[in-house]
């Protein structure tokens, strides 16, 4: 079964991550101007129907790309 992240913010808190990143910011940059939708109809395919749901498809590949800019191997 394929997965969506559907972010939210919390409704009592003070902090949010999101104000305390820079707008000049690469990966900010970088969201805003790259539409990783057209994963999640080519990878439909591939999950099944029934079972847990797994892990977006956009955020694993967005995991993949920051360890892959970043350098990170293990």
């Amino acid at each position: 079964m394929q997965g969506k992240k559907n972010y939210q913010e919390k409704l009592f808190t003070s902090f949010k991550l999101s104000d305390r990143v820079s707008k000049e910011n690469f990966y900010r940059r970088l969201k805003e101007v790259l539409d990783l939708d057209f994963l999640y109809p080519l990878t439909n395919k591939f999950y099944g129907q029934s079972g847990q749901k797994s892990i977006d498809p956009v955020v694993f590949f967005k995991i993949c790309l920051v360890g892959y800019l970043e350098n990170i191997t293990t």
